[in-house]
């Protein structure tokens, strides 16, 4: 059956694992029960199930972990550190939202035991081909069908798993198939015969046309034949010799067709199902822009209230809300402070009935995952409702925690007019909160000592008169926690530890009064925040001001206080106006985190993209409500022509119910380029609709243009479910023949999901 090539004999901890172990699974301090856990024979599935139920059982697959952390490193494992030790103790994080598995082994090696082993297990399904990755695929799907566990599958239970698998096949065409496959003629198929028909079952016309197109012989491609469909379809037109070569070597599986130095269909539909035939240029994927800019002229991924995990009123607060952010290249957090018991300030939503999380507990947090996928500088956005002695406390615990990370002054040797670039901050955080008086003064020698000053609090007091009556109406006026006493209107003063001021450099609250007035009198480290709907004002009203601002200084726009469910706001209208810090809930799935993931997944997902250059001119008068009036303006067209769909994935719970998919094309970017367009719908086809429709678009200013593609499941009575998407730059697609392969609701794939589809960027 499946490649077992991962030396699993040599390996004492998965020789373990295949034995199983008696572990501890924790859900809080009073749920610890006892379960069995055990690798199973295919190397990818863990088996487990409790003492004393029958024969239920739960089993997850190896690729859906996304990393083990050791110790006391979830809030569950922290809440019982008292009862088991750390060394005995480890966390599974799986990828998408699906909650974390918690567990104690009955010893530290057994627990070092498990955490090598599937650390091991993670690498090695890291490391397999795209071929490998679909056999394992088919190979979790005949072990979902094969019901009776005997390894072979009689014709019903194949025809059961294609409707689990999306497949409305006419029956006597499957069972043309499922009789060709049985080579060994028992009326069943085994694990590598159902691999068989399930390759003959997804023969793909599609690709074959093109393949045949560019064939002299109609059966394979020669270098030379490669090199015209790389030239005239893909367009890819440099080294073109080396490129072929290249190309065959990677992905022909025939030795003897490698040798003889051409393609079958089999490595060309490798290719174009490889990441470098994917829609995403791969030399974009990495880091590939200029780092050494000031900050203001990237785009920077940023998370709104970071610590919930669901929505603002109840929602679970959590540590583990910045571990998440984090590790998805998220490059600015948002802390809300209080006082808290004993002295220690804490951090939820205040007003509501969220749960509270430790203010040190998020620092430590932060401190430990700030640099796990992008070295860049992270920006500790604080909300500060605390007392000037428990500010005293946060500053102590920024420092001590974060030790040599935190910036405390300015760097050294730059220049003391522009803020530093990504490149000089690398490794460093950033807080960014209100400051008794200026930069300047951290410079030079301080003034007066006090230890304390007064700044005002102007700045969001009609924003929280806003939200405040809203909270109350919600709640039919339930008081919760201490209340703003300040009229509307009125200053209120708040006090501010100098402690915690002197941990602001480069990144100081302050309140913005309007564009001329900061031109003439804002420092370069002062950042405005605007709820999305000042924002959305600005923008109407003197779009090219607010992009020249924006070319000084950082803005941070965030969802206004009514969308108490987490929803989001469209990024993209603030990123057209060159806001660097437009802040999200992370939490929340949907199409702002769609567009979000989709600017970000380029220059190595480290959290900064470099704004068009024509952002960057102080001088450059870009407005993004008439973008005809800009320079350099050069608008293009883009034709994409939807081809077909590969193993949609079910959406409809129904027993039965096959998808109906039509796939829209949405470009999100200035007001003249926002549009989209549908294909016609296929009826009952998830498995390989074929569309052949083509859409077209104009595009003004395509340096901001994202273009996103939507799957969806047809339905004429009611609202068309979501099947997947998949969000890229249009400066980042690559054109000709692409697969681009859709991902899930929350962000995380869905292979072997995919659309095949023509691409051309043609200037107008």
């Amino acid at each position: 059956g499946f490649p077992e090539g991962n030396s699993i004999e040599g390996d004492d901890n998965l020789q373990s694992m295949l034995v199983g172990a008696m572990m501890r699974k924790i859900k809080s301090r009073t749920w610890k029960k006892q379960r069995y856990f055990r690798l199973q024979d295919d190397c990818m599935t863990i088996w487990y199930k409790s003492k004393k139920a029958g024969n239920a059982h739960s089993t997850f697959s190896v690729s859906e972990v996304e990393a083990v952390r050791e110790g006391h490193q979830s809030e569950v494992l922290l809440s019982i550190a008292d009862e088991f030790p750390a060394n005995r103790c480890f966390t599974l994080v799986f990828r998408g939202r699906k909650g974390n598995l918690d567990l104690v082994a009955e010893s530290a090696e057994e627990a070092q035991t498990w955490v090598k082993g599937i650390r091991k297990l993670i690498e090695n399904v890291e490391n397999m081909g795209e071929r490998e990755k679909l056999d394992q695929w088919i190979s979790d799907w005949f072990k979902k069908a094969d019901k009776d566990r005997d390894g072979r599958m009689n014709f019903k239970e194949v025809r059961d798993l294609l409707k689990m698998m999306n497949i409305d096949m006419n029956e006597d065409h499957a069972l043309r198939l499922f009789t060709l496959a049985d080579k060994s003629c028992t009326g069943s198929l085994e694990d590598d015969e159902f691999v068989l028909f399930y390759k003959m079952l997804t023969q793909r016309e599609d690709v074959l046309a093109v393949f045949q197109e560019f064939s002299s012989d109609g059966q394979t491609l020669s270098q030379r034949d490669l090199e015209d469909f790389l030239r005239e379809e893909q367009l890819e037109g440099d080294n073109v010799q080396q490129h072929a070569m290249h190309l065959i070597e990677q992905y022909e599986p025939s030795e003897t067709a490698k040798m003889l130095n051409i393609m079958t269909f089999d490595g060309f539909l490798m290719y174009l199902g490889s990441t470098e035939g994917s829609i995403f240029n791969p030399q974009q994927r990495g880091i590939y822009q200029n780092m050494a800019l000031p900050l203001c002229h990237y785009f920077i991924s940023s998370s709104h209230n970071t610590y919930l995990m669901e929505d603002q009123l109840r929602g679970q607060s959590s540590v583990e809300g910045y571990i998440r952010a984090l590790n998805r290249g998220c490059r600015c957090v948002e802390v809300d402070c209080w006082d808290g018991a004993n002295g220690e300030p804490i951090v939820y939503h205040g007003h509501t009935f969220t749960s509270k999380i430790l203010f040190k507990d998020v620092v430590t947090a932060v401190g430990n995952y700030a640099f796990k996928v992008s070295e860049y500088p992270v920006i500790l956005s604080i909300e500060n409702h605390c007392s000037v002695e428990q500010q005293r406390v946060m500053a102590q615990h920024l420092c001590h925690i974060l030790g040599e990370k935190l910036l405390k002054k300015p760097l050294d040797g730059h220049a003391s007019n522009s803020l530093p670039s990504p490149e000089d901050l690398k490794g460093k955080i950033l807080v960014k909160a209100k400051k008794i008086g200026g930069l300047e003064e951290n410079i030079g020698t301080l003034v007066e000592d006090s230890l304390s000053g007064e700044v005002t609090d102007e700045d969001d007091m009609a924003e929280m008169e806003e939200e405040n009556m809203h909270r109350d109406s919600v709640r039919g006026r339930t008081k919760v926690g201490p209340r703003s006493t300040a009229e509307p209107g009125k200053k209120s003063k708040q006090d501010l530890s100098k402690e915690l001021s002197d941990c602001v450099v480069y990144c100081k609250s302050f309140h913005f009064r309007s564009f001329r007035h900061s031109q003439l009198h804002s420092k370069f480290y002062e950042v405005a925040s605007f709820t999305e709907s000042k924002a959305r004002k600005y923008l109407k009203e003197s779009g090219a001001e607010f992009v020249q601002h924006n070319s000084r200084q950082l803005t941070r726009v965030y969802p206004t206080g009514f969308r108490t469910d987490s929803s989001n706001f469209n990024p993209q209208e603030m990123w057209n106006a060159g806001c660097q810090i437009v802040a999200l809930n992370f939490q929340t799935a949907g199409e702002g985190m769609d567009l979000n993931d989709g600017l970000f997944s380029q220059n190595g997902c480290c959290g900064y993209v470099l704004k068009p250059s024509f952002m960057q001119q102080t001088k450059s008068g870009f407005d993004p409500e008439s973008p005809q009036k800009q320079e350099d303006y050069q608008p293009v067209i883009l034709n994409i022509q939807v081809i077909s769909g590969q193993q949609l994935p079910k959406v409809n719970i129904k027993e039965g119910s096959i998808v109906d998919p039509l796939v829209r094309v949405e470009i999100h970017g200035v007001p003249l380029d926002q549009a989209k367009q549908e294909t016609r719908y296929i009826e009952n086809n998830g498995f390989n609709p074929v569309w052949h429709d083509y859409l077209r678009f104009t595009i003004h200013t395509p340096e901001l243009a994202l273009v996103r593609f939507v799957v969806e499941d047809y339905d004429k009575t009611s609202k068309n479910d979501f099947v997947g998407q998949y969000t890229v730059p249009l400066t980042c697609m690559q054109q000709g023949y692409r697969h681009i392969h859709l991902l899930s609701r929350d962000g995380t794939s869905i292979p072997p999901s995919s659309l095949f589809v023509h691409v051309r960027i043609t200037e107008l």
